[in-house]
């Protein structure tokens, strides 16, 4: 394969690059045989309330969110431990990034491709992780919701990539591991692979993903690198 109309490289950040498991990972002998259970919970109302604030106009940004988030799923588990909410929301700032994301992104600007993230992330978050990762050489971009303060899949979101690099849609590949992300920005327009991380199912939402792979190496298979 070799899509010579893709121009750049966008990606999702949190799932897709950055394990968003690995927080809880850090504190799992605190948390017990709870470990995985608060951590997907965790996910699960991060998530969740991202969606509910946007429709119900009232954006926090996502760190307050994901504090938010991890507020309920320690209630949910009947966790209380002040320290420990505190120890896992700085985790979250030093999430790890998966094996393959160093090479990829290495190989992409050896190539000539522009690269960003698009996330809900908030500006600090964000930059906590790509140089907790070692990453920052090897974006262009790091875009951000909080510009227009609405989540995902908001095509407004999508639009930030296509402005900031002066492309079309169809000239942009998009990389996501959750499946409503890259549902949202095949319906914008991108170019998507799925990155299907987590063995889900497809969404039955109005657009789908062009490619669908387990893990990141399959972009520099459809860029033909």
């Amino acid at each position: 394969m070799n899509d010579s109309t893709i121009k750049a490289c966008v990606f999702d950040a949190y799932g897709t690059l950055f394990d968003v498991h690995s927080a809880v990972g850090k504190h799992r002998q605190r948390l017990g045989k709870r470990a995985n259970d608060v951590s997907a919970t965790w996910r699960t109302k991060q998530l969740e309330y991202t969606w509910l604030r946007s429709l119900m106009g009232d954006y926090a940004d996502f760190w307050q969110v994901t504090g938010e988030a991890l507020d309920y799923s320690l209630d949910a588990h009947e966790i209380k431990d002040p320290a420990l909410y505190e120890d896992l929301m700085q985790a979250y700032l030093n999430l790890t990034a998966y094996d393959e994301v160093p090479k990829v992104l290495q190989t992409l600007k050896n190539a000539g491709y522009q690269t960003a993230i698009l996330s809900n992330g908030e500006p600090k978050m964000l930059d906590a992780a790509v140089k907790g990762a070692g990453l920052e050489l090897l974006l262009d971009e790091c875009l951000s919701v909080d510009e227009i303060k609405i989540f995902k899949p908001d095509p407004r979101v999508y639009k930030l990539a296509t402005d900031v690099f002066n492309l079309e849609p169809s000239q942009i590949l998009f990389q996501s591991s959750n499946a409503w992300d890259a549902a949202g920005a095949a319906f914008y327009g991108f170019r998507v692979l799925w990155v299907n991380r987590f063995g889900q199912r497809q969404e039955r939402l109005p657009a789908k993903p062009d490619y669908e792979a387990n893990d990141l190496n399959y972009l520099l298979k459809v860029l033909g690198i």
